[in-house]
């Protein structure tokens, strides 16, 4: 029974200094979340202060603490943080290797928010992989797809990938190919290309909207529009206008052709 005694008074001090550490992670954790909701929400309150930096300060501020909040917890068991910066000297090397990927998404986060290729709110094109940009953070880079689905893109990879942002500029250019038969006026229906686009409101003056006759392929003459609008109204404009003018073609007599074949029999 004492020797029962003797163990568990040894083990008391550990035990409390568990129970020590699990409050102290749950309390820095809730901690670092609730401070860093709170810089977001203050930097982005801050109409001079883009909304990208306040999610990545926000971010930053977050892993601060919980790098502090470690420190804690390894102090509560003894280990000092002069000890924890000498053992992390010693494996550097080691850590280093360990960690690569993570330290340079951490890099890569850092030159993406110095550089801005792309900020919240904005369509892009990451190597491929299309998204609206719905946060920065220290690590990663979130989008949410056309049909709202998360795609989580390492900082690492965005910053070593070919970014194409498709909201950069105020203005897009619509470009829109109609087929026409053979025998139809090319200028006719150009002239109805280019009255359809001047009719619609978000269609800019200048530059002009242009039409030419763009390639003769197999069964069908190509014109192909091109028109200036705002970047927001791009894909409304494009779908309604394709629209347009196939029922404008329709009134003004202009056949669209479409690929079919012609059966020779011969009797012998």
């Amino acid at each position: 029974m004492q020797h029962f005694t003797g163990e568990m008074s040894a083990l008391a001090p550990l035990i409390l200094n568990v129970v020590k550490a699990v409050v102290v992670l749950i309390l820095g954790w809730i901690a670092a979340g609730a401070i860093g909701g709170l810089v977001r929400r203050r930097v982005n309150a801050t109409p001079q202060i883009d909304p990208t930096l306040g999610n990545f300060l926000a971010s930053t501020v977050k892993w601060v603490i919980l790098a502090v909040v470690l420190v804690a917890v390894l102090g509560i068991f003894g280990i000092q943080a002069t000890s924890i910066v000498a053992i992390l000297g010693a494996a550097s090397l080691a850590i280093g290797l360990a960690l690569q990927g993570t330290l340079s998404d951490l890099a890569a986060g850092v030159m993406l928010v110095i550089f801005r290729p792309y900020k919240l709110g904005q369509f892009i094109d990451i190597g491929g992989t299309s998204g609206t940009v719905k946060d920065l953070t220290l690590f990663t880079t979130e989008l949410a797809t056309a049909d709202n689905v998360q795609i989580i893109v390492p900082n690492g990879k965005a910053w070593g990938e070919i970014i194409i942002n498709y909201s950069a500029h105020p203005t897009r250019r619509v470009d829109l190919t109609f087929g026409i038969d053979y025998g139809d006026d090319a200028d006719t229906a150009m002239q109805i290309i280019l009255d359809t686009a001047r009719a619609d409101g978000r269609v800019h003056s200048d530059p002009e909207p242009w039409a030419r006759v763009t390639n003769l392929g197999d069964s069908s003459v190509d014109l192909t529009a091109r028109l200036w609008c705002d970047a927001g109204d791009y894909w409304d404009l494009k779908f309604i206008l394709t629209k347009a003018v196939k029922e404008a073609f329709d009134k003004g007599g202009i056949s669209i052709p479409y690929p079919h074949q012609v059966e020779i029999q011969k009797q012998g």
